[in-house]
Formats: C-alpha cells, structure tokens, sequence
C-alpha cells in the first residue's frame, strides 16, 4: 500500500503514515522526499548516516524502506521524536504511563505552580500545567522508550491550535516569547482551554497506535554532537558497517535559533522557564557566526568520511543563499575529492524546509549537492 496520498502528504490508512509525522520541528525534511532519496540511491540491507538528523525522517525513511539508518542529533526535541518513531512500546504501556502521571499531579504542590512564571497560567489551564509539571518531574525519557514515548507525544501537543493542543492558542512549530504571548492574548480575551490531559492525550495515543506499529530494520538516533560521535564513535551501531549513503541537511546559516524556537518544549525536558537566545554551544545558536559555520561543517564532514564506503553517495541538502552553498559545497568537494559533484537546484515551494510551518519570508530556494563514486 502507498504510504503517501496524490498529494505526498503522509497516508493515515498504514503505519509508517501514522507514525512519520510525530514530531513539529521547525526545520526538517519532507517526508517524502526523504523517501525518495532513501529509495533511490540505497538499497536493502544498506546503512544509512544522517549526522544532522533533526526529528529523524532520513533515518525512518531508511528503516521503514529495509535500510539500517544512524541518525545524530544534540537537539533533545528532534532526537526524542525520532527515537520514538523508531521504537514504539506497546500501546497499553503508554497511556497506562499517562494516567500515573496524572495520578501524581494530584500531589504536586501549589507553591510549585505558582513560582512558575506568569506565563504558564496564561499558556495552560491548572489541571493541564498540573500534569505537565508532573510528566516533567517523572518522565525518565532519555532512559525508558515508555517514558520517551509519551514525552514526545506531551511535545507534539504541547502548544498549537487551540482546543487542538495542551495550550492557550499559539504557533505549533515553535514557541514564541512570553512577554509577547501573554499580550497577544490580553489583547484578544484569550483563556487556556479547560482540558482533562488523560482523555485528550489517550484519544491521541490510541490514534497513533490504530493501524499499528511499522516494522524496519535495525536503526537508531543517537543523542550527541556530530563533532564527538563521528570523531571517537564508541557506539558499535556507527562502526558495525560502513554507510552506503550519507544523507543529510546541515543547519542553514543565519535562520533561525533552534534552541530559542523550541524553548517551551525544552522546559518540558528540564530545560529553563525562559527563553534564551545565547547559548554555550554553536549547535543551540543561530549559526550567525561564518567561521564557526565553516569549522562545523568541515568537522562533521571530515570524520564522516572515513565511515563511508568507497562507492557511498553524499546527498546533502542545503540553502541556495551565496554563502550557505557555497561553503557547503567547498567543504564537499574538498573532504570528498574523488567523487563527480552533482548539483539539483530545488526552486522555493511550500514544502522546503523553512516554509513548511508558515515562515513566509522570500528565499532563493534550496539546493541539493549530490557527490558520487
């Protein structure tokens, strides 16, 4: 059965369609693209290396399709996706795990809600922020697939359309600042909508699970630096074979902050109660800095190189901007020098990477440099 509609949106009717779509990133492959890139330069039984892997999709399409994929990510929002869709528990699991939670929100102290900032009160209605507090506190989700399972799915839901998700109405593909959000709503008499978070994340859940679970092969995400993992790998999964094909999208430079951008859900995994825009490492800022962009790229590169095989394809995706190509493409053809570079402009649609949750900017479009033996 066709996994994709006319349309290439994901089919809900199989599960590989239900199960792709977890995960609102705001940068991230078309599902089905990454598919077909997958299909068409891999075959069976191939390993396939994403070391920029975002929520994942390089790496499901490869597993979904009867490839092994190893997928990079040091953003715990897009890693988190992606290791749920590739290793779903059983249902039963999963919203068992949601009523304990709720179960344990009953005692969460009310001093503890009310130290959050104003704009948790704004942004969620008591039982909700309640639960949410509680998920925060007892979710072991780097450890336990049952904990990471309903941690991404608390993610997906957690701000969006109104009545749609856990939040007061907001964006889905990332948060915006408080300050602005507490405002926007003011101005507009908006209020948190009243919902019971078992029922609304259970009705979800079972959705999920309808169709099944999809079955691949042997895949992973791995959550760390690309420029520590690929260099020392100490995971057996990345030396056990070498990749037939390296496909990926690096961070576009001077786009956006995904640190910032995901800043609620990164409160949900521990992280602060606002927004910052600077952080320590290169990965967590905006890639403004041209020679920082330049040293990641070139690193990531460089120690993926020799986990290639010697006929593996290089299928990267990148910004059709002056500098963003043309460093990447220097680096490629630098860290590869004996392959044929080829180059597919990719014109500006709805369904590039920047644009697929309502960043209407004008850009030039996207580029995808292909390096072949």
């Amino acid at each position: 059965m066709n996994i994709f509609t006319e349309g290439g949106r994901a089919n809900f009717s199989t599960p590989t369609g239900r199960w792709m779509g977890i995960g609102p990133y705001y940068a991230m492959f078309p599902m089905k693209f990454a598919f077909e890139v997958v299909e068409k330069h891999s075959k069976e039984g191939d390993w396939i290396l994403d070391p920029f892997a975002g929520r994942g999709s390089s790496i499901y399409a490869a597993a979904t399709l009867g490839r092994h994929g190893v997928g990079i990510e040091i953003n715990p929002v897009g890693w988190l996706y992606g290791h749920v869709k590739l290793n779903p528990p059983k249902e039963k699991y999963v919203i068992d795990r949601v009523i304990q939670i709720d179960r344990a929100s009953q005692t969460i102290d009310k001093l503890t809600i009310q130290q959050l900032p104003e704009f948790f009160s704004y942004c969620f209605a008591p039982r909700v922020l309640r639960f949410l507090v509680s998920a925060r506190e007892h979710l072991d989700w780097r450890k336990n697939i049952v904990d990471a399972t309903v941690m991404a799915i608390i993610l997906v839901y957690l701000h969006g359309k109104k009545e749609q998700s856990l939040s007061n109405q907001m964006r889905q593909s990332k948060a915006m600042h408080p300050d602005y959000s507490i405002k926007w709503w003011q101005e507009r008499g908006e209020f948190p909508p009243d919902i019971d978070p078992v029922k609304f994340l259970a009705q979800r859940i079972e959705w999920r699970y309808e169709k099944g679970v999809p079955k691949h092969k042997t895949s992973r995400m791995i959550f760390g630096d690309s420029m520590k993992e690929l260099k020392a790998p100490k995971k057996k999964i990345l030396t056990k074979e070498l990749f037939s094909l390296l496909f990926t999208s690096p961070p576009y430079f001077d786009i956006t902050n995904y640190h910032y951008d995901q800043w609620l859900r990164l409160w949900m995994l521990g992280g602060d109660e606002q927004p910052k825009w600077n952080n320590k490492s290169v990965w967590q800022k905006k890639f403004s800095g041209k020679l920082d962009y330049k040293i990641l790229l070139e690193r990531v590169f460089t120690y993926a190189s020799p986990l290639m095989r010697d006929d593996g394809i290089i299928y990267v995706r990148t910004d059709a901007r002056e500098f963003t190509y043309e460093t990447t493409l220097d680096i490629l053809k630098r860290v590869f020098p004996q392959k044929t570079v080829k180059v597919v402009e990719q014109p500006f649609t709805k369904q590039t990477q920047t644009a697929l949750f309502g960043d209407k900017s004008e850009k030039p479009g996207e580029i995808d440099i292909l390096l072949l033996s």
